[in-house]
C-alpha cells in the first residue's frame, strides 16, 4: 500500500493549491494534470483546463467615490484567510504522511532478513494499480 499512499498524498498536496489546473497564465505540466486525473477520476488522461471566470466590471456608485468596505468583504477576507490556513495545514499533513510512509518503507526494506519479499510487495503495490489503470 505504501506506493499508493505516497501517490495520493503527493497528488493531493498538489491539488490543494490547484496546481493541476490552468489559471491565469499558469499551465500545469501535462504529467501533473494526468496524475491528478488519476487521483480524481481514476483515468490517466488530460483533464479540462479550468479557467477562472472573467472578473466582472467593478460597479461603482455614480458619485465616483470609493465606498467603505462592507461586512461581506470582511467576511470574504476572513474566509480566504481561514481557507489558506486550512490548506496549509493539510499540506503539512500530506508531507508528514509522505515522510512517515517513506520511513516505514525504509524500515521495512532495510531492517528485515527477507528483503526480497519486501521489494516484491512494494513493486506489486506500484505495478498492480498501474496495470489496472492501463486496462
Amino acid at each position: 500500500m505504501a506506493p499508493i499512499v505516497l501517490f495520493f498524498a503527493l497528488t493531493g498536496a498538489v491539488q490543494l493549491f490547484s496546481l493541476h489546473e490552468a489559471h491565469g497564465h499558469y499551465r500545469p505540466p501535462a504529467v501533473l494534470e494526468k496524475l491528478s486525473s488519476v487521483h480524481k477520476d481514476q483515468v490517466f488522461a488530460l483533464g479540462h483546463h479550468h479557467e477562472p471566470p472573467e472578473p466582472k466590471a467593478d460597479l461603482q456608485k455614480p458619485g465616483g467615490g470609493t465606498a467603505a468596505r462592507t461586512a461581506t468583504e470582511d467576511d470574504d477576507d476572513n474566509t480566504k484567510l481561514s481557507t489558506l490556513a486550512l490548506k496549509t495545514f493539510f499540506l503539512l499533513v500530506a508531507l508528514c504522511l509522505v515522510l512517515s510512509t517513506a520511513l516505514g518503507l525504509w524500515m521495512g526494506l532495510t531492517q528485515t532478513r527477507e528483503k526480497r519479499i519486501g521489494w516484491v510487495l512494494v513493486l506489486a503495490g506500484a505495478l498492480i494499480p498501474a496495470c489496472l489503470l492501463l486496462l
